[in-house]
């Protein structure tokens, strides 16, 4: 079910689902990938832990949440994520973010960490972009500019999506197109500035003292289970999920699996 509330004259707008077991354990917030929305958090949404809540917001500017603050950072969405805690009436929940969203995860961890109960991090890394990565994203506000939102969705497919998705599942190929196309110019433009301007939260993770979970593709070509395997080692007592024939969009690509690994760390 698609809700909203407002924030600072703002629309955020977020898909909420419940498990019917009772009674109710706690709360998922997932967090979604750049350069999509709440909606690639369908096969979650439509089968949510038991005894869970789960509520996947649109970052500002994608989806339905608008319009995009000025200069925003992901501390900015975090705080928007907090705002969506005090709406539901939560002290803390789970979060859990993939890719970009892992980003706005960290971004809780320096506003409001005591709000986090659990952190699932997935195909997402700590570190900040390095001056390659930023070269790359400036490119791509050139292309955004000169050939529009499609363009670099199209540009993306085959890095988003595993070897095996990419041959096998026509229908996620079609659905993260669609999903992608759909989003505003002006809310990707403001994300890869914030995705270049982030900093590294590699220094968070020791100091973790929440259940974590990592989750990767095993196919997955940005962030990739080496990277996952670091991470999981510098955070204490982190588990490790590796999902075959997944690429970056692992909970799409194997929903399933990626459905099982929540629902047991949850557990």
């Amino acid at each position: 079910m698609r809700k909203h509330f407002e924030r600072a004259g703002r629309l955020v707008s977020y898909l909420e689902a419940e498990s019917p077991a009772a009674p109710r354990r706690g709360t998922l917030v997932l967090v979604h990938a750049f350069p999509l929305s709440a909606e690639m958090w369908e096969p979650q949404l439509a089968a949510p832990p038991a005894g869970w809540r789960v509520v996947a917001p649109d970052l500002a500017g994608f989806g339905r949440s608008f319009p995009v603050p000025a200069s925003a950072t992901f501390e900015d969405d975090a705080r928007d994520v907090v705002a969506l805690l005090d709406h539901l009436g939560e002290t803390q929940a789970a979060i859990g973010g993939l890719s970009m969203g892992g980003y706005v995860a960290f971004a809780l961890l320096r506003v409001a960490p005591e709000r986090v109960r659990a952190l699932v991090l997935a195909d997402t890394r700590p570190d900040a972009d390095s001056a390659e990565a930023r070269r790359s994203r400036q490119a791509m506000l050139s292309t955004l500019d000169r050939d529009g939102v499609e363009t670099i969705v199209e540009g993306m497919l085959p890095r988003l999506l595993g070897a095996t998705t990419l041959d096998t599942r026509p229908d996620v190929v079609a659905r993260v197109r669609e999903i992608g196309r759909r989003q505003p110019a002006d809310g990707v433009r403001a994300a890869i500035h914030r995705l270049m301007g982030r900093p590294d939260s590699t220094p968070l993770l020791p100091a973790l003292r929440c259940p974590a979970l990592v989750v990767a593709g095993a196919e997955d070509a940005i962030t990739g289970p080496d990277l996952a395997r670091r991470m999981q080692g510098e955070i204490p007592g982190a588990r490790l999920v590796l999902l075959e024939s997944a690429g970056h969009l692992s909970n799409l690509e194997q929903p399933g699996a990626f459905n099982a690994a929540l629902g047991e760390f949850l557990g």
